[in-house]
């Protein structure tokens, strides 16, 4: 089984429109409304890839509970702990090839809540082949937090964050580390992406995995450096793309697939997720057209 962990659960709303006029009325041709948040779009990869799954995180109020209940419509197993405040929704406005994105900041956490969140997090992860902790924290939740949870966990860790929770996250000395090029820029200003990456290996991380967009996939590990090369651009709403990746990480880490094949096969999800309308899902067809195409160097 592998736990995913969304403490910032949002419920995703995705307008697709022809061409936006923002000074003026706009007509959606296109509205989906799903549980989403980095963790839960990884969950739903895996699902689709016969993985078990477990979602938890933190999810409160009315928008709370249209996340849950679309969890059951979907058949994802969840363990959501409770918090007062409402989560928080997410709004993507696609005119494809153009994407905006619009996260509200989330609920504020008690420290009582969050303690709750700790035991169940322990107890689940006691359980688990793989843990992936990913997306942005909600108010009240200390910026090192990815890195305590981490370090309690027996089963290996996967965490995709930005700004202070991927600066801190080594400390926890997790299996593996995904950020983008943004964000890996942030957290280590100085250098290149390659030696951004070993810095934060240097600090604790088994391994970085970075990517690059339409430039592929940078992996800096104990078994070397490697690069996976895309053979073509996708055209479509990235949102998403990054966590169909860390799906194929995940998958990598708990069949213990060699580097090279794990980078394919992650590199091909991730571009076969822009294809796809809505974060959570990918173009099975496109996934199996370019995952031959994408070269390891």
């Amino acid at each position: 089984m592998i736990v995913t962990v969304t403490l910032n659960a949002a419920l995703d709303v995705t307008y697709q429109v022809g061409d936006v006029d923002w000074n003026g009325v706009n007509r959606v041709q296109t509205v989906h409304r799903r549980a989403g948040g980095k963790g839960i779009n990884v969950a739903r990869v895996l699902a689709a890839l016969g993985q078990e799954v477990l979602v938890t995180g933190l999810a409160g109020g009315p928008t709370g509970q249209a996340i849950e209940a679309d969890l059951d419509t979907a058949g994802l197993p969840h363990d959501l702990t409770p918090v007062a405040q409402d989560s928080r929704t997410t709004l993507v406005v696609s005119d494809s090839p153009r994407t905006a994105l619009f996260n509200e900041p989330g609920p504020h956490v008690t420290p009582d809540e969050l303690d709750r969140f700790i035991r169940n997090f322990v107890a689940k992860a006691a359980r688990a082949q793989a843990v992936v902790i990913s997306g942005s924290l909600p108010r009240g939740v200390p910026s090192d937090f990815y890195g305590t949870l981490a370090a309690m966990s027996p089963a290996p860790v996967i965490i995709d964050a930005d700004g202070e929770p991927l600066r801190n996250a080594p400390k926890g000395k997790p299996a593996l580390i995904k950020p983008n090029a943004e964000e890996l820029s942030r957290a280590v200003p100085d250098g290149t992406p390659e030696e951004g990456a070993q810095a934060l290996r240097h600090e604790g991380a088994g391994a970085v995995v970075v990517s690059m967009g339409a430039d592929g996939l940078l992996a800096v590990t104990a078994d070397g450096v490697f690069r996976a090369r895309m053979p073509y651009t996708v055209e479509g709403n990235p949102t998403g793309a990054g966590d169909s990746l860390v799906a194929g990480l995940a998958l990598g880490l708990v069949e213990g697939t060699a580097w090279p094949e794990t980078l394919r096969r992650a590199a091909a999800l991730g571009a076969a997720a822009v294809a796809a309308p809505v974060a959570g899902d990918f173009d099975r067809a496109l996934y199996a057209e370019i995952h031959p195409h994408i070269v390891i160097v």
